[in-house]
Order: C-alpha cells, then structure tokens, then sequence
C-alpha cells in the first residue's frame, strides 16, 4: 500500500501516515456507525375500569345493583358506620328504574341498628319513618335490629332525586349514621362517589 501511495506522489511518511490511517479504520469496525434495531412498539394495553366496589354488584342486563350492607361501630365513635363511611361521606349513585337488592348486616356488637331509604329535605330526621320506596326498610325501622342480625330487601328506584340512606333508629341518623342515594335520570350504571373522608368518626 505504501509503494501505491508513493507511486501517486505522497512521500514516505506521508504515505505511512495514510496507510496507517486507513489500517486503523479496516481494524477499528466499531468506528463505523452500527444500524440499531428498534423494537416493534408494545402493544397498547386498553386502560382497565376501575374496579367497583367490593359491596356493590352490577347486573346491567337486568339493571339490578346488589349492595352488601354492614353497619360497624369503633370505640368512642360519634356514630356507626356504614360500609365504613357516616355522615354523608360516600354516595351511592343508582340510575332510575333500576332495581336494588340489600343484603344488610348488623355487626355492632353494643347496639340495635335499622336501614331506611327517605327522601333529603331540610333536616335530616330524629327516626325512620316511611320508606321512599315500597319495601326499601329493613325489619323494626325504629327499634332496631339487635346486633348480629341480618335483613335483605329488593325495591325499584323509580324516582329520580337524593335520599338518605339512614339508620332509622332515633338519634342515630343525627349523630351521623347516614349516606346518600342518588337516584340519577343521567347515571347509566350504578356506582359509588366518596365526598370527603375527614377522619371523623
């Protein structure tokens, strides 16, 4: 190589620099750019649905939601809860004509508790009185059902507005033993909205 580089002229360390450029670059094949593979791009998972509540059950195609009820006390609470929320805390959105099913529990160990669907006015009530719907009332609304029993009830919610969802006992709605019910023209499914959680119990 170094003679053909002398034959064009170069002198011989001019011509040794260029042959030794040129061996380095033949030696040094990591100094050529290496196409780089890209990957096939993942494919695009749909983004999954919340999950419903664990105490709430959508039949749509027979528009039925199950709701599994439980009314629990804690040590120096102002009131029970129920399903672990008071005072309006978590909502319950159902939409007109929809038929809803309870299975209820009364897992306070201390006292009698009751479940009655009325509708929201001004002030919330001192006891259970008539239900909003035919049959959407637990057994003894106002004596309560002592602790460990258990109710179910099935009632249509063809009345579009905003209920309480209340322990019919008296007094224990006013110390908070309640949550909404929405019963909604616009909702297409059942669900749960939570308002606020101030740690109030």
């Amino acid at each position: 190589m170094i003679q053909m580089l002398r034959s064009f002229g170069l002198p011989t360390t001019a011509a040794l620099a260029v042959a030794l450029a040129c061996a380095g670059r033949q030696q040094s094949p990591s100094a050529e750019p290496v196409p780089v593979s890209t990957p096939p791009p993942a494919a695009t998972a749909p983004v999954p649905r919340p999950s419903s509540w664990h105490w709430l059950a959508i039949d749509s195609a027979n528009k039925t939601v199950t709701l599994t009820l439980e009314i629990t006390a804690q040590p120096n609470a102002r009131s029970a809860l129920i399903n672990g929320y008071r005072n309006g805390e978590a909502g319950i959105v159902v939409p007109v004509g929809w038929t809803v099913e309870w299975s209820w529990h009364n897992a306070d160990t201390a006292s009698p508790h009751s479940l009655v669907v009325m509708v929201q006015r001004e002030k919330l009530p001192l006891e259970g009185g008539r239900p909003a719907f035919s049959n959407a009332v637990t057994r003894m609304v106002t004596d309560g059902l002592p602790p460990g029993q258990t109710d179910q009830s099935t009632f249509i919610a063809d009345e579009a507005g905003w209920y309480w969802l209340m322990c019919g006992v008296p007094g224990h709605a006013l110390a908070g033993e309640w949550i909404e019910l929405r019963v909604d023209p616009d909702a297409e499914l059942p669900g749960v909205k939570v308002k606020s959680v101030n740690g109030e119990q």
